[in-house]
């Protein structure tokens, strides 16, 4: 899995706060984080003050990392869903627009089924913001789309160029 630095926007990370807030509600969660995949949180909602986040964001990126090895192995691009059961508490793991990590922490008062249930509809709406920054990252200066010098050339532009 390559590691990439995520720059996030202020308006982007206000919608993924937004997101992530929804998604505890909806799940019942604990505390719900996004992650970088070089272990870096970006940001986090619910009881995170119950927990070391600098080592709960490292760790996970490195168990998302262990285990994109062991997929490797066996064949497979990427396990994209991780689940880890306690005796009180449990965490499931997931993988967002191919550039962050989804760390919803959960106990007896939700259930997997309604976390994964929640967790797809969260990681669509997180693929749509992340792919709004994707779009701002390739703005050049002044916030034009950069874009290719041949790209205003029309058919018509190069027959009457080239033409009789």
């Amino acid at each position: 899995m390559p590691t990439a630095y995520v720059e996030v926007y202020e308006e982007e990370f206000e919608r993924l706060e937004q997101a992530l807030r929804r998604l505890r509600y909806d799940s019942n969660a604990k505390a719900v984080f996004l992650i970088d995949k070089n272990g870096q949180q970006i940001a986090a909602v619910g009881d995170v003050e119950e927990f070391d986040t600098t080592s709960l964001a490292s760790l996970t990126a490195g168990n998302v990392a262990a285990t994109d090895g062991l997929a490797k192995l066996i064949g497979e691009r990427e396990f994209s869903v991780l689940f880890h059961e306690g005796q009180r508490d449990h965490i499931h793991i997931s993988i967002v627009a191919r550039r962050a990590i989804l760390l919803v922490i959960f106990d007896e008062r939700s259930s997997l089924g309604l976390v994964r249930l929640r967790v797809k509809r969260a990681s669509a709406e997180m693929d749509e913001i992340f792919e709004d920054m994707n779009r701002k990252e390739n703005r050049g200066p002044g916030g034009q789309v950069e874009t290719s010098p041949f790209s205003e050339i029309t058919d018509e532009d190069i027959d009457s160029l080239f033409g009789d």
